[in-house]
């Protein structure tokens, strides 16, 4: 074979190795060709020239595509743009100012409808979203998101009242634990312990320790919660309350060492656990729908233990000997005392058992509003004694009708009046029933004079 064949050869073979790499690269080229026409071109904003304002329709995992996104400029005047295969779109402003972001309806996806702004300032018409005083040098966002066309998220009134209901009945429940013994240590003593709501506090702040501190697990630990601050009220009667009764101190005494205590359980509460919220139960509750009330596991098994252990509080009342010991030192000592009742040990269980049932009730109550604060106590203390009172003092029964009405009270008046003012309806409800009913709903009415 000649030297003129093998070059032609050798040309011949280069030929088809060419022609092979870019039959093989064609595809490539094309394919990026057609990224660049549809890539979005990337905003900088630069100091004093010029500023970006971008964002994305749709969602990051719904990204809406080819939806022409319209730009309107302090102007007036307007630019379009054609959003890329991931949603997102960019514009490049020069002026300071208020700008519009739009949407063509027309591009919208078939049935959908562009969701106005949750911020009504930020609403333009249509649905648009307003971006307020843009400034050169920065980058704003702009996210649009769509809804199925004559969405309605409106709720009747009906149901706002049966949501409202049900909250309320449970905020009803978890104050008639503490109440009642609030409402006992009163009967027996005649003493208004304004430290009563820190144990509340002090039930949830325990169950954050046995629980998520020492890995308990929340049976155990609610036990746990209820031993240890009825421990703590059997404590405090023989080392604060016993001694300072058999000095002869008076109520107003007594309570003002009350308040000394709530004071010092506040700070000692922030010094050794923080200010910040802590959770018992990290893990979020399973939601539950019953027609149009929505409600947690946490909150249904809350309701249920409350039920559980007031009905028993009640039938310990009626039933017992103790109860009947109890029932007798609260409505007269002096002569519970002739009868031959050991007066200081019924009041030692009655503090016992009071402060067990604010623990209880304040591991509840961190597990229905997902924490408990070291200031919890002092945002309740009212409530208690609205209950308390309402209910009539020194009553147990009463303490709980009480606390329901006021349960039901704070959640209802949402719906006629603001939010901020529902502890205040409670209170002022409270002041119209005592205008007519001195004694409480199921108080005793006394003779004054």
């Amino acid at each position: 074979m000649d030297r003129t064949s093998l070059l032609e050869r050798g040309l011949l073979a280069r030929a088809v190795a060419v022609l092979g790499l870019f039959m093989l690269v064609a595809p490539l080229l094309l394919l990026f060709s057609s990224r660049s026409a549809h890539a979005l071109e990337l905003c900088l904003p630069k100091a004093d020239e010029s500023a970006c304002i971008a964002g994305t329709m749709g969602s990051r995992t719904d990204p809406i595509a080819d939806v022409d996104v319209i730009l309107t400029k302090p102007d007036g005047s307007s630019e379009t743009q054609t959003t890329a295969e991931d949603g997102k779109f960019s514009f490049t402003v020069t002026e300071p100012g208020d700008y519009l972001v739009g949407v063509d309806p027309d591009t919208l996806p078939k049935g959908s409808e562009l969701r106005p702004p949750a911020n009504t300032a930020l609403e333009g018409p249509d649905g648009a979203l307003k971006v307020n005083g843009v400034t050169l040098g920065k980058s704003y966002a702009a996210t649009l998101t769509v809804r199925a066309a004559g969405f309605d998220d409106s709720t009747s009134k009906l149901d706002e009242f049966l949501q409202s209901a049900v909250n309320g009945i449970r905020l009803g429940l978890l104050l008639a634990l503490a109440s009642i013994g609030l409402s006992l240590i009163y009967g027996t003593t005649g003493l208004s312990n304004f430290a009563h709501a820190e144990q509340v506090t002090l039930g949830g702040m325990v169950g954050y320790g046995l629980v998520n501190v020492a890995g308990l697990p929340l049976l155990i630990g609610g036990i746990g919660v209820v031993l240890i601050c009825a421990a703590s009220g059997y404590a405090q009667d023989r080392v604060i309350w016993q001694p300072l009764r058999r000095r002869g101190l008076g109520l107003t005494q007594l309570m003002i060492v009350t308040i000394g205590l709530s004071l010092a359980m506040q700070y000692a509460f922030q010094f050794f656990v923080g200010a910040a919220t802590k959770r018992v139960v990290v893990d979020n509750a399973t939601v539950r729908t019953f027609g149009p009330v929505l409600i947690t596991d946490r909150s249904l098994a809350a309701m249920g233990i409350s039920i559980v252990v007031l009905l028993a509080v009640g039938y310990g009342l009626l039933r017992t000997r103790i109860g009947r010991a109890t029932r007798a030192v609260s409505d007269n000592p002096a002569l519970a005392q002739a009868s031959g009742i050991d007066t200081d040990k019924v009041i030692r269980l009655v503090w016992t058992l009071a402060m067990g049932l604010a623990g209880l009730s304040g591991i509840l109550y961190a597990l229905v509003v997902n924490g408990i604060k070291w200031d919890t106590g002092l945002q309740i203390l009212l409530l208690l004694f609205a209950s308390v009172t309402l209910g009539g003092l020194g009553t147990a029964f009463g303490a709980l009708l009480g606390s329901l009405v006021i349960g039901l009270v704070v959640e209802l008046s949402p719906l006629v009046i603001p939010g901020d003012f529902k502890y205040a309806a409670a209170l002022l409800i409270l002041i119209l029933l005592l205008l007519v009913r001195p004694q409480g709903l199921l108080g005793r009415a006394q003779r004054v004079g």
